[in-house]
């Protein structure tokens, strides 16, 4: 079964089950991103998992695009990932685990979908803790489901409870919904003989769901959301329960198609193949080729993805950009690693079209811009890795004498010029003290996740009162901006903390004096005031005609979703803004405390940055 066939029957079997299909939305969160990149399906649901009703209802099921980069390093094993597609289910404040897990297992079993053997089917719950019980209900209606088919099923033989770190999920924030979750395994072997031999074990053990032999791929999560943690690190019943879902399409292809990993699929295949051509090795030749070719092959698609996106970012030193032109580089230091000379990269997004463009038509049309933004970094690369060269020469003089290269010195040319460990060494013709290498760049991976992790939790998923005021805060500083500066400002990205809030939009100069006193005034005079805020549900049509700001894309033009639309003013005092947004935002504009910028700055090409603070 291909990826695509698997994609459409599960919105087909959840569209029969009373769904409504919604589209991916950008993997560049809008408005009030808690993280760079959406990173899993419920991120840009969070409103209606708190409550927000949402514009098709209480029962959604979508397919999701998703980056994740905390793992960057560990691209190029047989599991990391760094854009994948999440296949979800959504019930805000309907069904609960009942109809989960029936739903679950069926399409997993039943013979017109998945089709698998529930002899082959393991599945995981929460064990309980003192903050909530163990998930006995969840643990009853899995023994039904495998009686259904003939098969016992007790607690560690075919369910298995686990504590928090593996059966629990949430909150996205210090505080939020959250609540157990049950995971569903495939037995990849059919071997009723559970005992496995892990890495560096003398005496075989009981293979279990968790067990790190990889026997076990997990394909599906359902999670319920029954609970609220305060600020205070309790656990409340959360007012409306919810049901949060999650298939990784990819590990579903690899399931359906028997392959060992992801990167046998249809998914890869012709990546690889392409990549196979270009470098003359044949991947699984051995360890180093294959884990370069699936660095390559990912890291492309990821690239691909990140530009081609509505809302698509270029390569910068910033944020996303960022992001993105570490992909872009780390996958060509592997091409040339490879002997793979000239452009590589535009030729494979060619490939990663090709694959995803019916269900993506975005990268269809955006084809032009993906190959000519690859070509430009990928040549801005070269020139870089040519200084690297210098400089790793000048390292090599200045170590002469030395048997070893000092880690840190290695380390200098790794970060500034992307040269890997085993690059310096080949150039040098002498080792890198590893030890010390090795150091340096888990203190910089230390730093990195400790920043994302700081903007993962200063955006609006802890919904504090502060964050809320931030929220509506911009959306005056937008329609400020566009009255000041000219219709041609359209916002480019926004990002909120507990300290400031910053706003990208497009504007091709620095703004003046006067014009940032202006746009300050501007928004002062709105929270002085005291306008109304409000929202409103609405067609694309409807929004339009009102005047709404906002991204139109061409998903909600085929769907003809009805959008959320916010107002700041009304008849009576006037309407000063209309945006469409998922919220939420404060009832009045004179909660909002007294509105200063800090700074106005460069982004990247014809962008501009300002950040803002609220008292």
């Amino acid at each position: 079964m291909t990826a695509a066939e698997i994609r459409q029957k599960y919105l087909d079997f959840f569209r029969e089950r009373g769904h409504v299909v919604i589209p991916s939305a950008s993997l560049i969160p809008e408005n009030d991103p808690t993280v760079l990149f959406t990173t899993a399906g419920m991120h840009p649901l969070v409103p209606f998992l708190m409550g927000e009703p949402h514009p098709e209802g209480r029962r959604l099921a979508d397919v999701q695009k998703c980056i994740r980069t905390g793992d960057i390093d560990e691209v190029g094993d047989n599991r990391h990932l760094t854009f994948f597609e999440m296949l979800g289910n959504w019930s805000f404040g309907d069904y609960f685990k009942e109809e989960a897990i029936a739903w679950s297992f069926e399409f997993l079993t039943g013979r017109e979908w998945m089709d698998l053997s529930p002899d082959r089917l393991f599945v995981t719950v929460f064990a309980g803790d003192e903050d909530a019980p163990r998930d006995e209900e969840s643990i009853r209606l899995w023994k039904e489901r495998f009686a259904s088919v003939g098969l016992d099923a007790e607690a560690g033989e075919r369910i298995f409870p686990y504590p928090k770190k593996e059966n629990w999920w949430g909150p996205a924030g210090q505080t939020g919904p959250c609540g157990p979750d049950t995971e569903m395994f495939y037995d990849t072997t059919g071997d009723p003989d559970r005992e496995t031999h892990l890495p560096g074990a003398t005496e075989p053990s009981p293979c279990h769901p968790n067990c790190d032999c990889g026997r076990y791929v997990e394909v599906w999560n359902d999670v319920f959301m029954e609970y609220f943690k305060t600020e205070d690190g309790k656990y409340e019943p959360l007012s409306q329960r919810n049901v949060d879902t999650g298939m990784g399409l990819e590990r579903m292809a690899m399931v359906m198609q028997g392959q060992p990993t992801v990167f046998e699929t249809d998914l890869f295949r012709p990546l690889i193949a392409a990549i196979e051509e270009r470098s003359g090795s044949r991947y699984g030749a051995d360890e180093g080729t294959t884990r370069a070719m699936r660095i390559i092959a990912d890291h492309v698609k990821a690239a691909v993805f990140i530009i081609g996106d509505p809302r698509g970012v270029s390569p910068s030193n910033v944020d996303q950009g960022y992001v993105l032109r570490r992909l872009i580089r780390r996958a060509v230091r592997y091409a040339r690693q490879s002997g793979i000379e000239g452009r590589l990269l535009s030729s494979l997004a060619g490939r990663v079209i090709d694959i995803y463009g019916e269900a993506y038509p975005e990268l269809v049309a955006k084809r032009e811009r993906i190959v000519q933004e690859l070509d430009d970094e990928e040549d801005r690369f070269g020139r870089t890795l040519q200084k690297g060269l210098q400089e790793a020469k000048k390292v090599g003089t200045r170590f002469a004498e030395s048997e070893v290269i000092p880690g840190e010195a290695a380390f200098h040319l790794y970060e500034t010029y992307g040269f890997p460990r085993e690059l310096t060494e080949e150039v040098l013709a002498k080792p890198v003290d590893r030890e010390r290498f090795d150091e340096e760049f888990r203190k910089h991976q230390e730093l990195s996740r400790a920043g994302a992790e700081r903007k993962f939790a200063g955006g609006l998923a802890d919904r504090s009162e502060r964050t809320v005021r931030m929220h509506t805060a911009t959306h005056l500083l937008h329609e400020a901006l566009r009255r000041v500066l000219g219709q041609h400002v359209e916002q480019r990205g926004s990002n909120i903390t507990p300290e400031r809030l910053r706003f990208d939009f497009s504007h091709p100069q620095k703004m003046t004096e006067e014009e940032l006193k202006a746009v300050d005034d501007l928004v002062n005079e709105q929270i002085d005031r005291d306008l109304p805020v409000s929202f409103e549900m609405m067609s694309v049509e409807q929004a339009k005609q009102a005047g709404a700001i906002g991204l139109f894309e061409e998903k909600y033009e085929e769907l003809d979703n009805r959008l959320k639309v916010y107002t700041v003013g009304d008849a009576e005092t006037g309407v000063f803004s209309r945006e469409i947004c998922g919220g939420p935002h404060v009832e009045h504009t004179g909660q909002i405390g007294r509105f200063r910028i800090k700074k106005e700055q460069a982004s990247s090409a014809g962008v501009r940055r300002i950040k803002a603070e609220i008292g």
